[in-house]
């Protein structure tokens, strides 16, 4: 795809104390007829600290997703303790603003407290006592949430990421194979009208591609309905390719499902993990090889991001069909968790919009793929 780059740098100029102005279409309304468009939102853009942030969000964006506070952790710290106050912000942000507002996670191996698969002792639970905690933790969270958060991530990455599999967790250890129809099962019964969805990383990837097809028949066979797969957008400049991405959207279209992007961004920076993915429990320690940009972007690199991401929206808008939402794990550079992933401290630039909440050329190259007929 060929950028403009006059039309694409002209939106700098436009810019009024970091906001579009009006004159300028916003991601949600320039992709109205196609799909949603939103951003995580972290503890502070809630609590109202970043109001910055928060003018920015409610100016280009028509859903929230959390990034931390509705996971285990955050919000049911210890067996009879839960912390509603960030989350019950969250919720009413969304529904001031008449966003269409996600919740996430039910169910992952990562920021679950220990105390949920140990008994007093240390040792393991019974399937029976963790069946019990999952059932209890989700209606009380689902429940608390009914009719207004619109769609749940049940189950958050169970999918081994080199052979399909499902992932070796305390999850899969204790309760068995059909931990992920448990989860869906009672998340269905704590609200009947929510959205359900299965989320997971790398799945350009065609074996993590057929597990996740593999456990999304397997609830269906069960009488069990995936609204949708959340594919998470965690890619490179180059990796994975277009067509990569492209084969798995039509491979779970297939089962009958939407295919959302839910944690969409572009890591620049160079990535000393083998595989192009989010595993966070594959960290590294700091070098300054990996955080090379740590005075700004240069305009070479600064193209090949706007390029990436207009040739991805292109592809999100080719099959709009199935798609139903588009998520950027963060809202600016700033924000995103890749400052400190895999290596703390690191200056990234994976947003559409700067640290200083200015559009980036990126944005303006996403609203022209709205220009290309299809």
């Amino acid at each position: 795809m060929k950028i403009n780059k006059t039309l694409t740098y002209a939106v700098l100029a436009s810019v009024s104390m970091g906001f579009i102005q009006k004159s300028e279409p916003t991601l949600k309304d320039a992709f109205k007829q196609d799909f949603y468009v939103g951003a995580a939102l972290n503890g502070r853009q809630i609590s109202g600290q970043d109001s910055k942030a928060t003018a920015l969000i409610k100016q280009q964006f028509n859903t929230i997703s959390p990034e931390n506070l509705l996971k285990w952790g955050p919000v049911h710290p210890q067996p009879d303790t839960y912390n509603f106050k960030p989350a019950d912000d969250y919720v009413k942000f969304g529904q001031d603003n008449k966003m269409f507002i996600v919740g996430h996670t039910l169910m992952w191996h990562q920021q679950t407290p220990k105390w949920v698969f140990e008994d007093a002792a240390g040792n393991p639970v019974s399937r029976e006592v963790l069946l019990k905690r999952l059932e209890d933790h989700i209606n009380t969270v689902v429940g608390r949430y009914k009719g207004k958060i619109g769609g749940w991530d049940v189950v958050n990455e169970a999918i081994d990421d080199q052979q399909g599999d499902l992932r070796k967790t305390k999850w899969l250890e204790i309760l068995g194979e059909d931990f992920a129809v448990k989860a869906f099962e009672y998340a269905h019964k704590a609200d009947p009208k929510a959205e359900l969805y299965y989320n997971d990383y790398s799945l350009y990837r065609p074996e993590k591609r057929a597990g996740t097809i593999k456990l999304v028949k397997s609830l269906q066979a069960k009488g069990i309905k995936v609204a949708a797969i959340g594919m998470q957008g965690h890619y490179g400049l180059t990796k994975p390719s277009i067509e990569q991405i492209e084969e798995s959207i039509v491979a779970f279209s297939k089962l009958g499902v939407k295919v959302n992007f839910t944690e969409l961004d572009i890591d620049v920076l160079p990535n000393p993990s083998r595989r192009q993915g989010a595993d966070i429990a594959e960290t590294f320690a700091t070098d300054a090889k990996y955080n090379v940009y740590t005075t700004g972007l240069p305009d070479s690199v600064q193209q090949q991001l706007t390029k990436r991401y207009a040739d991805l929206f292109a592809l999100f808008r080719k099959h709009r069909n199935v798609i139903d939402r588009i998520t950027l794990w963060g809202v600016t550079d700033n924000d995103s968790w890749l400052n400190d992933w895999p290596i703390k401290g690191r200056t990234s630039y994976p947003l559409l919009f700067d640290r200083s909440y200015q559009p980036k050329p990126a944005l303006q190259a996403v609203l022209q793929t709205t220009k290309n007929k299809m």
